[in-house]
């Protein structure tokens, strides 16, 4: 009678440490999904920080720069663009972060000629509204730099996480996925020469 009374507590604290180790790892595979979802929130949160701007640069330099109003059309084009891109959290597969970042650099792109052709209007560039914009789309670009290397820390953990074994058995039992990253993009090894002298 004793030898089944300790079978099953044998039994029993197997199936409790089993049940502890499951619990833990889906638990620490939940709080790291939802890393990357916040990550990816405070990415988006920048690039809108930065399509907020654009109406107000456009409206500033159409003030002064009455010539370059196809150049002004294709920023607003852009921002439309990029505003109307949205991506799932719950995916963020390679594709989906390509793709929104496709729009995201045809609005930085278009952003980009605007300024080059501001050039030809020193009055603009004197403009103090002119220079607090061009300030706050600077700092907005660090803070895109910042967010995305944030969301590629947050995603290879999360990656890391789900693909060690044992924890790859669980990911594949509960559906999670791999996360994409963001990458540079074509080109981005050699630096753009801007001037606002």
């Amino acid at each position: 009678m004793k030898k089944g009374y300790v079978a099953l507590i044998v039994i029993a604290a197997l199936v409790l440490v089993l049940f502890f180790w499951v619990k833990g790892a889906y638990n620490s595979m939940v709080r790291m999904d939802e890393g990357v979802s916040g990550a990816w929130a405070q990415v988006e949160n920048v690039y809108q920080r930065r399509a907020d701007l654009v109406p107000n640069l456009v409206a500033t330099v159409k003030g002064y720069a009455e010539h370059e109003a196809g150049t002004l059309e294709a920023v607003v084009e852009a921002r439309a663009k990029a505003t109307q891109m949205t991506v799932d959290p719950s995916g963020l597969s390679e594709e989906q972060i390509s793709e929104f970042m496709e729009a995201q650099d045809e609005l930085g792109a278009a952003i980009g000629r605007l300024l080059v052709s501001v050039e030809r209007y020193p009055d603009l560039k004197a403009s103090q509204n002119f220079r607090d914009l061009q300030a706050q789309l600077e700092g907005t670009e660090n803070r895109i730099a910042v967010e995305r290397k944030n969301f590629n820390e947050a995603a290879r953990n999360y990656n890391v996480t789900i693909r060690k074994f044992p924890n790859n058995i669980l990911a594949g039992m509960f559906g999670f996925e791999k996360k994409g990253y963001f990458e540079a993009s074509e080109g981005a090894e050699q630096a753009p020469v801007v001037s606002f002298e």
